[in-house]
């Protein structure tokens, strides 16, 4: 059974586990190919019983994910924004509902909607080198794609606002520190100790799991709804402003922006 529309991301079976590796040379970026994509593909493990965990990870050793990718919003075009935070925004947030465990092997650099991929998974295993942030309003944008909501409620107000606000990068012992992932690995091993995890997940009912997932949920996602839902609404807003437009080609010209806070 074929469950990748896409070759951005690649999935193997090993027995009760699907490994999915984002794959979207150099920096595993997303975009409009891979984003529905992802969608098509949670959905296909959901209706495979057989399926009780899934894994994913970035292809190579230095990028699990570098996010969005900037070119797509250099123009500034609001229909284009608009169409982008949706596709993140139901790319993630039906792996968040995945039916069974899922598991972010972080392997690399995990930036921006390359974060926000790990915090829509149940658990986050880093590697000994990986870096974390959400940089976007360096670059005039905003966390689109439950940035503000889930790392909010994984760290705390606190350090969501340190990274968010601040551009604050944090490695991966601080992740662990502040409850960011679960787990650091040595370089090259996260995606065999992520895998083991889902291994254990097999060991349990997977009809149990579901139930108990969803409960652990149950609160926090009545409190962060229509807050998931703002957060595309509002990076669609910052497309009517100069400082998008400047954040974004600065970065993309490699130079420093000028904020003109309008």
């Amino acid at each position: 059974m074929s469950y990748s529309t896409s070759d951005k991301l690649k999935v193997e079976i090993d027995g009760h586990v699907a490994v999915v590796t984002i794959d979207n040379p150099a920096a595993n970026t997303w975009d409009k190919e891979s984003l529905p994509a992802l969608k098509a593909l949670v959905a296909a493990l959901n209706e495979d019983r057989s399926i009780y965990a899934l894994v994913i990870t970035g292809a190579g050793d230095k990028f699990f994910s570098a996010g969005a990718d900037l070119k797509l919003f250099a123009d500034g075009e609001p229909e284009t924004a608009r169409a982008m935070s949706t596709y993140f925004g139901e790319g993630f947030e039906t792996l968040a509902d995945f039916r069974g465990v899922s598991i972010a092997a972080i392997n690399g650099f995990a930036m921006g909607g390359g974060l926000e991929v790990a915090l829509a998974c149940d658990i986050r295993i880093a590697e000994t080198h990986a870096k974390m942030a959400l940089p976007e309003a360096k670059v005039g944008l905003l966390p689109c794609a439950g940035g503000t909501q889930r790392l909010s409620w994984l760290v705390g107000e606190g350090w969501a606002k340190k990274m968010i606000l601040c551009g604050e990068r944090v490695d991966a012992q601080t992740a662990e520190r502040i409850g960011l992932v679960e787990e650091v690995v040595e370089s090259g091993s996260a995606l065999t100790r992520a895998c083991e995890l889902a291994v254990q997940v097999g060991e349990q009912s997977p009809i149990s799991v579901t139930h108990c997932k969803h409960l652990i949920h149950t609160a926090r996602d009545g409190a962060i709804a229509s807050g998931l839902a703002g957060e595309r609404d509002r990076f669609v807003d910052l497309f009517s402003t100069e400082d998008q437009r400047e954040g974004v080609n600065a970065f993309l010209e490699k130079r420093k922006p000028v904020w003109k806070n309008c």
